[in-house]
């Protein structure tokens, strides 16, 4: 089996001002020293030049919430993904819960997007989960394959070999609840085996990261798990010290 770096990724979502970002940000530069896990933050569009700045020379890499599937025309309040590769951006989001539910995004559209990462040699970070009442009809990998057999349709399976997935279930974003970590790794196995049906070697290679309330108190539980490859961390982000926290967590 392949070693795989441990990833941890904040999604940062629609908080934060100058006033406050900049403190976080200078505290969580200030505790990288003995990290060995790679970094990402990906804070709202507008602050995305700022933190450019203030990560250069650091190991924390810079991402994105969100990207249109489309480079560029009249599209108004859309920002393309050759333009969030003029501020050196590595990471993006794609299709995740809140884009699906809030905002319309279906498969289809999300796999356009991740295309659209790919295309201005970035990786995308592919979100996919399942609601609670698909949990509870007992659809999950139902749901799953649905979500990644849309992006593999259009994207092809060798894509996946520059890309990162992260299960997200829905019933457990922002909730305070967690999927335990027996519960996460069944899934994060699933999702591998479905890759492996298409190619076993790009299935070992891909990074899985869980997103669902990790914790300064359960990143370490979670990531000891065999397929769970580190997490995509909401709330939790926003506080320097849970942050570092869970950036210290290894297998």
């Amino acid at each position: 089996m392949t070693e795989r770096q441990i990833l941890v990724a904040a999604n940062w979502k629609m908080n934060g001002t100058l006033e406050t970002i900049r403190p976080l940000l200078q505290s969580v530069i200030q505790g990288l020293e003995g990290i060995k896990s790679e970094m990402v933050i990906c804070p709202p569009s507008v602050y995305i030049s700022e933190l450019a700045t203030l990560l250069d020379g650091t190991q924390i890499k810079l991402g994105a919430q969100n990207v249109s599937h489309l480079e560029k025309g009249a599209y108004t309040g859309e920002v393309s993904s050759l333009m969030l590769k003029d501020f050196a951006c590595q990471y993006v989001i794609v299709g995740h819960s809140e884009r699906r539910a809030l905002y319309g995004e279906n498969d289809r559209r999300v796999a356009e997007k991740f295309i659209a990462v790919q295309t201005n040699a970035m990786t995308p970070i592919l979100c996919v989960g399942e609601l609670l009442e698909e949990r509870e009809s007992n659809s999950t990998e139902e749901v799953i394959a649905r979500q990644l057999d849309a992006v593999i349709e259009l994207a092809g399976i060798a894509a996946f070999k520059n890309a990162v997935i992260a299960y997200e279930p829905v019933w457990a974003i922002g909730t305070g609840k967690t999927a335990t970590p027996e519960q996460a790794q069944e899934v994060h196995e699933f999702i591998r085996l479905r890759l492996a049906r298409h190619d076993n070697q790009t299935a070992d290679i891909v990074r899985i990261l869980y997103g669902g309330s990790v914790n300064a108190g359960n990143a370490e539980q979670l990531f000891e798990m065999a397929d769970i490859d580190g997490g995509l961390i909401g709330g939790a982000s926003l506080v320097a010290e849970d942050f570092l926290t869970i950036c210290r967590a290894m297998r």
